[in-house]
This record gives C-alpha cells, sequence and structure tokens, in this order.
C-alpha cells in the first residue's frame, strides 16, 4: 500500500466513517497476528487437521496414458471437508475474530468474495 489507504493506481479504500474503527481494529490484530508463531501454529493445526491440508495429489494414471504420456496430477479440493478451498481463508478469519474476543462474525461471501 503506497499511502495509508491508497493502492496506488488501483483505487483505494472507501469504507463508510462508521465502519472506521472496526476496520482499524480489524487491521491492527491482522498486523499482530500475521507475525505471531502461536497463532501461526493453531492456524497450521487447524488446517492439518480440519481442513485436510496439505492437500493429498492423486497421480491420474489413466489421464497421464490418455494425453500422450504427461504425468498428470490432481489436487482434489472437491474432497476437503467443506467442499472447497473456502475453508481455508474462514479458518484464518475466525481464528482471529477469536482471539479478538468477537463473539459474533459477519462475512460476505458471494461472488468469490471473502472478507469479514
Amino acid at each position: 500500500m503506497a499511502k495509508k489507504g491508497r493502492f496506488g493506481i488501483h483505487g483505494g479504500q472507501y469504507v463508510p466513517e462508521t465502519l472506521m474503527n472496526a476496520l482499524e481494529e480489524l487491521e491492527g490484530a491482522y498486523q499482530k497476528y500475521q507475525k505471531d508463531p502461536a497463532f501461526q501454529k493453531e492456524l497450521q493445526d487447524l488446517y492439518r487437521n480440519y481442513a485436510n491440508r496439505p492437500s493429498l495429489l492423486y497421480e491420474a494414471k489413466k489421464m497421464t496414458e490418455d494425453l500422450g504420456g504427461a504425468r498428470i496430477f490432481l489436487k482434489r479440493e472437491d474432497l476437503n471437508h467443506t467442499g472447497s478451498h473456502k475453508i481455508n481463508n474462514v479458518l484464518g478469519q475466525v481464528l482471529m475474530a477469536k482471539k479478538m474476543g468477537k463473539k459474533r462474525v459477519i462475512a460476505e461471501t458471494g461472488a468469490g468474495q471473502h472478507g469479514v
């Protein structure tokens, strides 16, 4: 970010003033927890034991044969507990909200946009 709230030629942060305190609190928590080894360890544990991370690769032998010999491997996100990749983002957001002492979370998840 070039300047507080600005992203160079790509625009900036346009948020109603009534949400700025919450956004600043969220930004502060993110800055704190992204560097916190205990938080990262707990998040990695959630990824491993709840979200099946890292995903196993499946060697598609028949597809390899049909396509002329290049070895084809598939990362089967559809086999995750939630059926998609979205759990990756959700676990980090909810863990951070928990550490912040939040009891409720409202998240936008439409059109592939994930955010607290």
